[in-house]
């Protein structure tokens, strides 16, 4: 009897909504997300990046002590703490690229109102970090690592459904507006920049679906961002390798935004793990992409190739007699570049 009196009371329990409620699903959270938001590009500092809780100035000086932790991935990083319970990711070093494509590609998505962590250019000084990091030693024992960035994340808790995490760039074609999703012409528009960065490493796992509002089994106002961006400004590759896939001007500079001389098949071959492949593009998402780039100002564009340092990075990395670049030769490529988006026009049957 106790067996079925217990029973009995699950099932009520059930019946008048006692149950955990249901988790929201893949395809439903995919459908209603949103890809971007309005901003005022004009006013906004891409030196200094965006501010609010945990943000940095500009090189700021940041101590924090060594946490022996795995960091996936294969550009050199580490896990540090800075004060009681502040962890930080910090990647570093002169020839990793992504030192300087994480500033550089975020920075621009944070700009035109698509997602973005909160990546921040520092001089960071760790106490306990192994010799072997190629840290420049100091005499209280501590080492600089100088370039360096460090990461806050976009804000929001991310969705995991029950097979994978993250989003692949085909899934876009799920977003529908009348859900409460993105419009075409904004998911173009983010398709474009990808291929305007040369987003090469574009696997799942580098882009996220975030919750912005919701419980643990509610996605409230979803979105999706492209999480790691740091194979960017290059040309995207077969195998994403450092270089040409991450900040080199030469490789960045020489790789069309376009396939052919007409049409509007976007310039970015897949990888072998990525999910973006050559994408089609509406002259719709490329009108909104082209708006909104060009409402950045030249300041505004030597102001974010300042705040990502890429004077220290070789013209042609890896080719020590190609020297190091004048911001303003980055403001012209990014110009160049910028008026192929302007200038196409797009057909839905081309």
């Amino acid at each position: 009897m106790k067996a079925r009196g217990w029973i009995a009371l699950v099932c009520s329990t059930l019946l008048v909504g006692g149950a955990a409620p249901h988790r929201d699903d893949r395809a439903s959270v995919i459908r209603r997300a949103q890809v971007w938001t309005r901003v005022d590009v004009a006013k906004k500092n891409l030196k200094e990046g965006p501010r609010g809780q945990g943000a940095f100035p500009f090189h700021a000086r940041v101590v924090c002590s060594y946490i022996d932790k795995t960091m996936t991935g294969h550009s050199p990083k580490f896990t540090c703490l800075a004060g009681e319970d502040d962890e930080l990711k910090v990647k570093y070093g002169g020839t990793n690229g992504e030192v300087y494509g994480e500033i550089l590609a975020t920075r621009l998505l944070w700009a035109l109102g698509f997602g973005a962590d909160r990546m921040y250019a520092v001089n960071v000084i760790c106490n306990g970090c192994p010799a072997t990091f190629g840290g420049i030693a100091r005499p209280d024992g501590t080492f600089r690592f100088d370039p360096a960035s460090v990461e806050r994340k976009f804000a929001g808790r991310d969705f995991a459904g029950k097979d994978e995490a993250g989003w692949k760039w085909t899934e876009l074609d799920l977003v529908d507006p009348r859900a409460g999703g993105a419009t075409r012409d904004q998911v173009d528009a983010l398709k474009l920049l990808a291929v305007f960065m040369q987003h090469t490493d574009s696997k799942p796992q580098q882009q996220r679906i975030v919750c912005r509002t919701g419980g643990k089994n509610k996605c409230g106002d979803p979105f999706l961002m492209i999480n790691d961006v740091g194979l960017t400004f290059g040309r995207a590759n077969w195998l994403n390798v450092d270089p040409p896939g991450s900040v080199d001007l030469m490789a960045w500079r020489q790789t069309p935004v376009w396939k052919g001389e007409t049409g509007c098949i976007g310039n970015l071959p897949k990888s072998f793990s990525g999910t973006l492949d050559n994408p089609r593009i509406s002259d719709g998402g490329r009108a909104f992409l082209a708006r909104l780039l060009m409402q950045l100002s030249d300041r505004q564009l030597s102001d974010l190739f300042e705040g990502a340092r890429v004077t220290y990075r070789l013209r042609e990395p890896g080719r020590a007699l190609s020297g190091y670049p004048a911001i303003s030769e980055w403001v012209d490529a990014f110009k160049a570049k910028r008026q192929q988006i302007v200038d196409r026009r797009c057909r839905d049957d081309d």
